[in-house]
Parts: structure tokens; C-alpha cells; sequence
């Protein structure tokens, strides 16, 4: 946590507040800009870190050792490593957000989000499903990578929305892949198991209780996320209906204005001699 806090610290003032100071962003950019910097930071350093543990193990390319062995109560020291740096982040997140002056109405959100992390993150710790653990959250992390550097590329220009089309794909994807994985481990794999019961010495929670509340753990958080994208998604299609509106509205406007310029000087109509009758002339004698 003290590590987290300390790297958190380096990041912010040698490299946001810096950016922050040219851009001169808003009040509420500001805050995004620096939310979407460290945590792009992180989900980049555990997502590569995780990818590596994933590769020296042999888990990508033998997705049966998810489930067979269990329980894995015998880790190598990097994905034990891997497992306390991610509780110690996600527990730093707590008093960063007094150390960085997060907004009331904002709190909720941050501590539901922090929250998840850590349920989720120690019950695979405790109940002997790292090798699971480990490839929803690489899985998790670049999506959620891939996000918040869109957002940082949006922030630089607005009209560089490419990347938050390819994350939503993404999103949905990886969804998906959770749900897959997280039902073909604990709902086929476990349940076939050799070493079926409960036994907390041995640290065995193969039982149905637990397989179904693990189960329902990761659908309810997959189900909320899912939920939190349509608003997004809907939210983004509101703001750009409204964009497009205006800027019809503004193109019209202008149209309406040239046309009134055509007849007139600076503004007020003219009526090419209307209002001031001809003066007729004189006949001469």
C-alpha cells in the first residue's frame, strides 16, 4: 500500500500535473485526465506483469490445469506476488481518495468500483482459484486499459473517438469470455472434480454452496457491468444526438442570416427605393 501510495504520488506530479498545466483542462476534465493516467498506468504494468505469469505456467496453452489439481494452495512466489500487489493497490485506492480531494456525489461510485476489486480479487486468493483469478483480470485489464487511453486520446482531440468503438466490442466480448471461462471452470471443471468437499486445512471449498455463490458472484458483477455500459453507451448517443442537433441549428441559423444579408446593410432591409417614391421629372415647356 505505502509502495502504491508513493508511485501514485511520482505519477501525479511528474507527469499528469505537467500535462494538466498545457492543456488546461476543465474542473471535471481534470479529474477524468488524472483518473483514466494512473489507473492506465496500472492496468498496463498488472496486465503485462499477468500476461508474463500466464505464459511461464503454461496456463493459456493448457486451459485444463484451471481445474485440475485443485486446490492450487501451491503457488510460484511471481503470481503469489501478483496477488498481494493487486490488494495492496486496490487498498491504497481507499485513502487516495481523501489524499485526492474526490467529490462527495463521486465517493459511492469510486468505493463500489474499488470494492469489486477487492472481493473479487481475495476470493480467488482465499478460495484457491488463482489460475482463474489470474486470466479474468489480465482479460479485465485490457479492456479497461484500452478505455481509459481512449479517454486520454479524447481529451487531447475531441474528434479521436476511434478507440472507444473498438472498447465497446471489446467490452462485450470480454464479458462474454468471463462468463465462459468462469462457468466451464466452477460449473464443469470443479463439479467433476476428483477431490469433492469442504476441508479448510487442505484448503478444498469444492463444494456446490460454494461453487454456486462464486458462480453468482461473477454473473451479478458481469450483469451490473453490462448495465453501467448501456447507460454509457446510451448517455454517449444522447450527447452526440444533441451535438448534431446543434450544429444543424447553427448551420441553419447562418443560412437564414446570409439570406437576410443579401438584403440589407448591416442588418436592416433594404427595399431598393420602396420607401422613397421616384421623383418625377419635370416636363420641359
Amino acid at each position: 500500500m505505502l509502495v502504491a501510495i508513493i508511485m501514485h504520488a511520482i505519477i501525479q506530479e511528474y507527469i499528469l500535473d505537467k500535462i494538466n498545466r498545457k492543456m488546461h483542462f476543465s474542473k471535471t476534465k481534470h479529474s477524468k485526465f488524472n483518473e483514466s493516467g494512473q489507473l492506465s498506468a496500472f492496468y498496463l504494468f498488472s496486465c503485462a506483469w499477468g500476461a508474463s505469469i500466464l505464459v511461464s505456467e503454461h496456463i493459456l496453452s493448457n486451459p485444463v490445469s484451471l481445474w485440475e489439481g485443485y486446490p492450487h494452495t501451491l503457488m510460484p512466489f511471481q503470481m503469489k506476488f501478483y496477488y498481494i500487489c493487486q490488494l495492496g493497490y486496490w487498498l491504497h485506492a481507499i485513502p487516495e481518495l481523501y489524499f485526492q480531494k474526490i467529490k462527495k456525489e463521486d465517493m459511492p461510485r469510486q468505493l463500489v468500483y474499488i470494492s469489486l476489486y477487492l472481493v473479487h480479487i481475495a476470493g480467488a486468493y482465499i478460495l484457491n482459484l488463482n489460475r482463474l483469478g489470474l486470466v479474468l483480470l489480465v482479460l479485465h485489464y485490457f479492456v479497461e486499459l484500452l478505455f481509459h487511453v481512449s479517454r486520454i486520446i479524447y481529451f487531447s482531440n475531441e474528434e479521436r473517438q476511434t478507440g472507444f468503438s473498438v472498447w465497446a466490442v471489446l467490452f462485450v466480448l470480454a464479458r462474454l469470455l468471463t462468463l465462459s471461462l468462469s462457468v466451464l471452470t466452477v460449473g464443469f471443471g470443479l463439479a467433476g472434480a476428483e477431490q469433492q468437499g469442504l476441508n479448510l486445512s487442505e484448503g478444498n471449498f469444492n463444494v456446490l454452496f460454494v461453487r454456486v455463490t462464486v458462480l453468482a458472484a461473477i454473473c451479478t458483477t458481469q450483469a451490473f457491468m453490462m448495465w453501467k455500459f448501456i447507460n454509457f453507451q446510451l448517455r454517449r448517443w444522447r450527447e452526440h444526438a444533441q451535438t448534431i442537433s446543434l450544429k444543424k441549428k447553427s448551420v441553419s441559423a447562418k443560412g437564414k442570416s446570409k439570406k437576410g444579408g443579401a438584403n440589407g446593410v448591416n442588418g436592416s432591409l433594404s427595399t431598393n427605393g420602396a420607401g422613397s417614391p421616384r421623383a418625377k421629372k419635370e416636363k420641359s415647356s
